[in-house]
């Protein structure tokens, strides 16, 4: 399999591609998957809670085009920007990311996806993500991100 490759940069990441040779970058799939599962902003539930005023439930173009409401690819991180430093926004943060990726699972791209959450320190939120996946070694992602408040 390969893809466009995508790349962060910045807080909050931008997503952008990257040219090699004149043309469009590519890599397995796997590294653009991961990043445009945690950084582009799922449609919040109805019952989440908006981190600024307005009602914007914000929502992926890509999920748009997907009859299936319950096969997204984007994350819900995005409302934790606001969020204090508590253990059960960690719990929320990885619930989120494992919420993101499960599409790797269920559509066999994956075995298993492992999300820890953690502050490292003061004002930062880290996820670190194990991926496991059949015939590779396990790919292992570590993102980091201040919090607005």
């Amino acid at each position: 399999m390969s893809d466009i490759l995508t790349v962060s940069s910045g807080l909050p990441p931008t997503l952008d591609w990257q040219l090699a040779g004149g043309s469009l970058a590519a890599d397995d799939g796997l590294d653009s998957a991961v990043l445009i599962s945690l950084f582009t902003d799922r449609r919040a539930n109805d019952d989440d809670v908006l981190p600024e005023a307005g009602g914007d439930r914000r929502g992926w173009w890509g999920d748009s085009y997907n009859p299936d409401n319950k096969d997204r690819i984007s994350s819900r991180l995005w409302l934790l920007s606001r969020e204090k430093q508590l253990a059960k926004v960690l719990t929320r943060a990885q619930d989120y990311a494992e919420e993101a990726l499960a599409w790797l699972v269920a559509d066999g791209v994956a075995s298993r996806v492992t999300v820890v959450a953690s502050n490292p320190r003061m004002g930062l939120l880290a996820l670190d993500i194990a991926i496991d996946r059949p015939q590779h070694p396990t790919a292992r992602y570590r993102f980091e991100r201040f919090w607005n408040s």
